[in-house]
């Protein structure tokens, strides 16, 4: 892990002021660059993360358009020095064992972002909010936010409980004039407000574990993420390869068929997976299984409302969708980066209200909505991404452009037009006796 000089200012707290212009909630990717950057225009910010960093969290795999926010925070220095694997490319597996060419993102752009990283989302997450502090952010860990203030509509500060240095907690009122929820799936605001809306047909669960000695191919294929569905398209398998010769793997499928009451246990699903996989179980053979399993429910929502007065969502806290395409930590830094330039036009213009502070959203929902459509094709029974650039080769680049990212492109989603309604199966409700 890249460590801070510890004569820098970033490890230095001043106490905490009364009222700041912009509180942030959460201190992951979409949260930490919203506060560094509107530091950056010059506005004082504070940062409160419930956890104390560097934290545990799944999602390891950068794609390549995450090159430009990083590099607007001033940290792909950093990354290059990182021992994080370099990621050159994806590779996708069909039927368990039909392997691809592995899809090299330097053939579409020789711009030195098409080589992206497999990142530590402990030490990432820390760097992000490090540069957070230097850029003039006050950060606080273990800082507990239990209310969002409104006043007659408007947010206008936070309550929360601070970790004080002998171990107990002190309450703290702060106000400002904009809240930012970067909150991760906890979405503070909007669940509270009952305004997230599931999407039918992308209900799933995962579960995933850390491997010890998986082979992994030589040169820059050393690096690539693996895409590995299982016959019938009933589950897929993420292949992470990061530092230390480690592999995060995990398996995601409906929530039925992975959580099911007639499932089994989680090692047991894992495991029945596995046996459907040879490609993987291949790539395992010498491997050892270094951590216990975690599974999550990847629920893919939209937030109703992205902003209001004095308030505005990022990140997963505004949508969250599936993470087969690895877009995650790219849509959180890419709105972080919207967000702060909408908060700094809004209190530059005296205007706090929500379609200021939310003047990015409808162009940051299209980019989701441009993912979101080739995961429904990604789980379609009946599409074949094959059989599609055959009868329609004109779209290749399309596609290229939302795999590494650039989602926001116009034009870009012209190739759903030729695809047509393509949708996965209706996900049925999951059995109320399933395993949480």
């Amino acid at each position: 892990m890249i460590q801070p000089n510890p004569e820098s200012p970033i490890n230095y707290l001043p106490p905490l002021q009364d009222h700041y212009d912009v509180i942030v909630v959460g201190g992951g990717p979409a949260g930490s660059t919203t506060a560094a950057l509107v530091a950056e225009y010059g506005h004082s910010v504070l940062l409160l993360e419930r956890a104390q960093l560097p934290r545990f969290h799944v999602g390891e795999s950068l794609i390549p358009e995450t090159y430009w926010p990083l590099k607007r925070l001033g940290l792909i220095e950093r990354l290059k020095q990182s021992a994080f694997p370099r990621k050159y490319s994806v590779q996708f597996v069909s039927d368990g064992v039909k392997e691809s060419a592995p899809f090299y993102f330097e053939l579409y752009n020789q711009h030195e972002s098409s080589v992206t990283w497999q990142v530590d989302r402990g030490e990432f997450d820390q760097m992000l909010m490090d540069r957070a502090k230097e850029l003039g952010t006050v950060a606080h860990t273990s800082a507990h936010v239990t209310e969002i203030l409104f006043e007659n509509e408007q947010a206008v500060g936070v309550k929360c409980r601070l970790l004080n240095e002998d171990g107990g907690r002190t309450e703290r009122e702060i106000r400002c004039k904009v809240v930012v929820d970067a909150t991760g799936q906890s979405a503070f605001i909007s669940s509270r407000r009952g305004q997230r809306d599931a999407d039918p047909m992308l209900k799933k669960g995962t579960i995933w574990t850390y491997w010890q000695g998986a082979h992994r191919d030589s040169g820059k294929d050393e690096g690539a993420t693996l895409i590995m569905q299982t016959p019938g398209k009933k589950s897929w398998f993420w292949y992470i390869p990061l530092q230390d010769d480690v592999v995060s793997i995990g398996c995601t499928g409906s929530m039925n068929y992975m959580f099911g009451k007639d499932a089994g246990s989680v090692e047991a699903v894992y495991d029945r997976e596995l046996a459907r996989c040879p490609a993987m179980q291949k790539r395992l053979m010498n491997a050892t299984r270094c951590t216990d399993f975690f599974t999550t429910k990847d629920f893919s929502y939209y937030s109703r409302d992205g902003a209001g007065h004095g308030w505005l969502l990022v990140g997963d806290a505004f949508g969250f969708i599936d993470p087969v395409y690895s877009s995650g930590v790219y849509l959180a830094l890419k709105g972080g980066e919207f967000a702060a330039d909408a908060i700094h036009d809004a209190l530059e213009r005296g205007d706090l209200s929500g379609p200021r502070l939310g003047q990015w959203q409808p162009l940051y929902k299209q980019g989701i909505e441009n993912f979101r459509k080739l995961v429904y094709a990604f789980y379609a029974e009946d599409f074949s991404f094959g059989m599609f650039l055959k009868e329609h080769p004109q779209y290749k680049s399309n596609m290229v452009d939302i795999l590494v990212g650039d989602v926001f492109k116009p034009g870009v989603g012209d190739i759903f037009d030729a695809m047509g309604s393509v949708e996965p199966a209706m996900e049925v409700p999951l059995n109320r006796h399933a395993m949480a």
